[in-house]
């Protein structure tokens, strides 16, 4: 939550998350990961450590750079489902 915080004060947002995955089961890993090749067989969502957002208010482009800059976590950047990945795991980008 620490990270969203800094995150929307960052972006300058005044509208509230969209959420677009958040914790995630192993089982519900699984399947995304066998559907999907972008989707970490050991990922950090099932640790309740990564979220999937975006904001009305934002440009993707904008919240991916805010993220970056913050250098505070993996932060990941898909334009064509309209969403970033960010976690509290090593600081890397994608």
């Amino acid at each position: 939550l620490d990270l969203l915080v800094a995150l929307l004060r960052r972006s300058g947002s005044r509208t509230p998350f969209q959420v677009i995955s958040g914790y995630r089961s192993p089982q519900t890993n699984a399947m995304l990961a066998a559907e999907s090749n972008g989707v970490a067989k050991h990922s950090l969502h099932m640790e309740a450590r990564a979220i999937d957002i975006r904001l009305s208010d934002v440009a993707l482009c904008d919240l991916h750079q805010a993220a970056v800059g913050m250098k505070a976590g993996g932060v990941g950047y898909y334009a064509k489902s309209d969403f970033i990945h960010v976690d509290t795991g090593r600081v890397r980008y994608w």
